[in-house]
């Protein structure tokens, strides 16, 4: 395990892009929460069809003097991560936590630029990008859609098997948008689901992964913190 800092970075493992040792194929998902004025999260999960694991996460954030210097700097910054991931993990999709609606005007306006990047990454490399509501991702982690931040940083390292929380909350965020798209792949391959819907309809058939187990480790990780 080691560290290297791109805003804050953080890679688990070695990664391999080749059937695990049960000749299954890996599904990765890059996780994206674009933020309009903090930082950007970003996570990269591995499944295996059964278990997850997070491979590499971390948030991104640009110092405000870079900011100050140049009004396009967050955008750049974005897209020159977001491309990197996307050469090195070489993900199957993209999931990103989608714009909130009761946002008021520039920020809303701000955020959309910061998305419109996170799709020019992912077209540029062609990598397919999926869309979740802030409210589908926390009922598919934590199970219902009002978990606050730090039960939401429990539920995504009792899902993954981590050691320890991950952190910040923006890269936890991120983790747990690509665990919210895994759930919705999983779905549609085994059942034929769609994916598209409103989001009232996906909620209902993304269902939850927060299991009486992760559930149970999850309440653990609070207690103790």
């Amino acid at each position: 395990m080691w560290w290297k800092r791109v805003g804050v970075r953080r890679r688990l493992g070695k990664v391999s892009e080749k059937p695990n040792e049960n000749g299954k194929m890996m599904f990765r998902v890059l996780g994206v929460d674009p933020a309009a004025a903090g930082p950007t999260g970003y996570g990269v999960v591995e499944s295996d069809g059964r278990k997850c694991r997070a491979l590499h996460f971390g948030a991104l954030h640009v110092a405000a003097k870079r900011q100050k210097a140049s009004t396009g700097a967050v955008l750049h910054e974005v897209h020159e991560l977001l491309c990197k991931l996307i050469e090195e993990f070489a993900p199957q999709a993209m999931a990103v936590e989608s714009v909130f609606t009761a946002l008021n005007m520039r920020t809303a306006l701000r955020l959309a630029e910061v998305r419109g990047v996170v799709l020019l990454a992912a077209e540029q490399h062609g990598v397919e990008v999926f869309s979740y509501a802030p409210r589908q991702v926390k009922a598919c982690v934590a199970g219902h859609g009002q978990a606050d931040k730090k039960q939401m940083q429990a539920m995504v390292r009792a899902l993954l098997a981590m050691d320890e929380t991950p952190e910040p909350s923006d890269a936890a965020d991120a983790l747990a948008v690509a665990l919210c798209h895994i759930q919705a792949e999983e779905l549609h391959r085994r059942f034929g689901l769609p994916r598209a819907g409103s989001a009232e309809r996906k909620i209902k058939l993304l269902g939850t992964m927060a299991g009486q187990a992760a559930r149970r480790r999850a309440a653990g990780i609070l207690a103790n913190q």
